[in-house]
């Protein structure tokens, strides 16, 4: 997914603190590449190192579309939810999916459905994408 970044601080070693902007909305999350580059336009590839907790920080959503936002130190996610047969899950958030592990069980009537996902702003973090 194609985003545009800026960043919020003046660092010379990563991670960077940096304001991402999505087609779905924006948050504040760390840039995992070269900080000479945390400000502009990247294809990135997301990630989340909080597990999802059904019912803790995951919880059926109000809305039906992908939306991405900050609320307070929370970066919050909506998107659809779908389970892999490995044990994991993947969030589909408009054109594209961030894939997290699961702490405890999702409930299987979830599979498929429009959920929130709430995590720490400095657990996400974004990596370029080298093709």
């Amino acid at each position: 997914m194609f985003v545009r970044t800026e960043p919020l601080l003046q660092a010379s070693r990563q991670p960077v603190p940096v304001r991402v902007h999505t087609p779905i909305g924006s948050a504040v999350v760390l840039w995992r590449g070269d900080p000479r580059e945390a400000d502009g336009r990247h294809l990135v590839e997301w990630t989340v190192d909080e597990d999802i907790q059904w019912g803790r920080n995951t919880l059926a959503a109000s809305v039906t579309w992908p939306e991405l936002r900050q609320e307070g130190d929370q970066v919050i996610m909506s998107g659809r939810l779908h389970l892999t047969d490995d044990g994991a899950a993947h969030l589909r958030m408009g054109h594209w999916s961030v894939l997290f592990d699961l702490a405890s069980p999702i409930p299987g009537t979830r599979d498929g459905s429009w959920v929130q996902i709430s995590v720490e702003w400095d657990g996400v973090a974004l990596y370029p994408y080298r093709t």
